[in-house]
């Protein structure tokens, strides 16, 4: 669609704010609850903290990463975006593939929200490679690699967690609450405000991003 027609920013702001409310309610309804019943409190509290840590780590990883690559005829800043979506596509792989591992409907709801707060991203990169004037067929190259990331990360989380015990299945939903916690506070939020979608658009569509997950966690308990 980006090769298509860039969208307008209020609707990417929307949409980010709508991923927003959906991962939110995913760690709040889903991860925290799940490692309440497996894990005592202190445990929970750690889990949380190492899980922010981790966000943390993830984004200044990608940072240095995308700073030592060559440009190769790009904008510095357009390869160090390209890397760091790269680096949250994985990430986000390896939380659905574990979440997939303790439920199959907690998987479902994780893979939802990873998708839809990852599109207002591959807009972004996409629409960046046409203004550097990437021929068509390179772009099309680069951004196939994009759907393999987080297949490959969910393979990992999923046969990393599958046949383990409540504790560290416990543990694993608290620091996959605490990374998704943060990275939505630090990363999907500021830059969804940066998009300057109006807060009649972007309050609305974060409310409705967090309610549809909750309809989405009844139904498929269900």
């Amino acid at each position: 669609m980006a090769e298509w027609r860039k969208p307008p920013p209020w609707l990417v702001g929307g949409a980010m704010h709508a991923a927003a409310g959906l991962a939110t309610a995913v760690a709040a309804v889903e991860l925290v609850p799940r490692a309440i019943e497996r894990i005592e409190m202190w445990s929970l509290a750690i889990g949380l903290v190492c899980g922010s840590l981790a966000s943390l780590g993830i984004a200044r990883l990608s940072r240095v990463i995308s700073a030592s690559l060559p440009s190769r005829g790009m904008r510095a800043t357009t390869v160090g975006a390209y890397v760091a979506v790269g680096a949250d596509l994985l990430t986000d792989g390896l939380m659905t593939g574990s979440g997939a591992a303790v439920a199959a409907s907690l998987g479902i709801l994780l893979a939802l929200s990873q998708v839809i707060g990852n599109l207002p991203g591959g807009f972004a990169i996409a629409a960046n490679f046409r203004a550097t004037a990437i021929p068509r067929n390179q772009r099309l190259v680069m951004l196939s690699a994009y759907p393999l990331l987080p297949l490959l990360g969910a393979v990992i989380g999923y046969f990393t967690l599958k046949n383990a015990g409540d504790f560290a299945t416990g543990i694993t939903l608290a620091f996959l609450a605490g990374l998704l916690l943060t990275a939505t506070i630090e990363e999907i939020v500021p830059e969804a405000d940066q998009s300057g979608a109006p807060r009649r658009v972007s309050s609305p569509a974060f409310a409705c991003g967090f309610a549809m997950l909750l309809l989405l966690s009844s139904y498929l308990s269900a």
